[in-house]
């Protein structure tokens, strides 16, 4: 695989909390999507390219220098443009080719963007006192805020969404990133103590419609619940496609975020409760066993947006931790996969090269939900 797919599998794998910060480091592990497509991937349209796959990063411990890059990139309308490196310690000429293009309107929250920035910056104020952040992190709260469907969904970008990016997307963390941020900003966490009640009311609102929305889009198959599909319709809040390989579904990965955002809240009313248990039954029903996915050398190949010397097959093995396909076919659970091409087949091994490489077809992360995050919430729930 890729580095990217490897570093969202490791991510995914994970689920766990993350290692112990240094003192007065600040947390960037939510950049690595977009650092990855900015060192990895082959993106022209992009405003400013990496110097290279080791272009030097900023340490943890540099929260003034990660805030500094993180202030740059922010457009003037207080969001920020998709799969860079907050981290990247940036050339003179990277700088200003930034600065001389902060009035596009590019901005997007695909590939887990904009939302990891305001939390940065909400922890970067408490961490250096630093107003700026704090201002930042505001304009970027305004900017979500702004973006928010009247029925409380999210788009993938914003303002200029275009035909795909207008559906309320899960896919690449969107929703629930979005969500997550200003739940914790309706909570009052420390890091968001600075809040003033008007602001404080405002994301309380929006974390209640954006859940009302989440529960309306749990998708029904013949009386059941089961999961979140990687994109809605924002009209109809059916599951819909999205690139030409995304097809509509259900999704693993999709339904394991909204479930672990859902389990947040202090008292679920009992929609809530049902949705949870709905979609924990349907993710142990499509939990795929005795299978694994290896890596093996093939020629190398240059693609259009990235290059591959290998192959991607699935193995037999009884002894793997158990998997989740990408998307499942609602109504069959059967797991679906696709090439550009758009035609819905049931094995990877239909899927061409180009696809089999460059996207992540198998996902881990419903397994500690299954067996850590959801007996602790039932336990919770138990003691209430």
């Amino acid at each position: 695989m890729n580095r990217r797919i490897l570093l969202l599998l490791a991510v995914a794998a994970l689920g766990a909390a993350p290692a112990p910060l240094p003192p007065g480091a600040v947390d960037t592990s939510g950049f690595a999507d977009s650092a990855s497509h900015w060192r990895t991937i082959k993106q022209p349209e992009r405003v400013m390219q990496a110097t290279g796959p080791k272009q030097p990063s900023y340490a943890r411990e540099q929260v003034r220098e990660i805030a500094a890059t993180i202030l740059l990139f922010q457009r003037d309308n207080g969001g920020w443009p998709k799969d860079y490196d907050m981290t990247a310690v940036l050339t003179d000429e990277q700088k200003k080719l930034i600065r001389d293009t902060h009035a596009k309107t590019d901005t997007s929250f695909d590939n887990h963007n904009t939302h990891p920035q305001v939390e940065y910056l909400a922890r970067a104020f408490v961490v250096t006192g630093d107003v700026a952040c704090r201002d930042a992190c505001r304009r970027g709260l305004e900017f979500m805020l702004a973006s928010q469907y009247p029925n409380g969904g999210f788009p993938q970008s914003w303002p200029k969404p275009g035909s795909i990016a207008k559906r309320i997307t899960f896919n690449d963390g969107v929703m629930i990133g979005i969500l997550n941020v200003l739940k914790s900003a309706a909570d009052r966490a420390p890091h968001f103590a600075w809040l003033d009640d008007a602001m404080h009311a405002r994301v309380t609102d929006a974390v209640s419609r954006g859940t009302s929305c989440l529960l309306r889009m749990q998708i029904v198959s013949g009386g059941v619940a089961t999961g979140w599909g990687q994109q809605h319709d924002e009209k109809s809040f059916e599951t819909v496609g999205a690139r030409t390989f995304e097809l509509p579904c259900v999704s693993a990965a999709d339904t394991t975020e909204v479930v672990r955002f859902l389990m947040r809240q202090e008292r679920p009313t009992p929609e809530m409760i049902r949705a949870i248990e709905g979609a924990v039954t349907w993710l142990r029903k499509v939990q795929i066993n005795g299978i694994r996915v290896e890596r093996i050398p093939a020629p190398k190949v240059e693609f259009v947006r990235h290059t591959s010397e290998h192959d991607v097959v699935v193995v037999k093995d009884e002894k793997a931790p158990p998997l989740w396909a990408r998307m499942v076919e609602p109504g069959t659970d059967r797991p679906i996969f696709a090439s550009r091409d758009g035609v819905k087949v049931y094995s990877l091994a239909e899927v061409d090269r180009e696809r089999r490489t460059g996207s992540g077809w198998y996902v881990t992360t419903p397994l500690r939900l299954l067996t850590s995050d959801y007996p602790k919430w039932q336990a919770r729930l138990a003691a209430r």
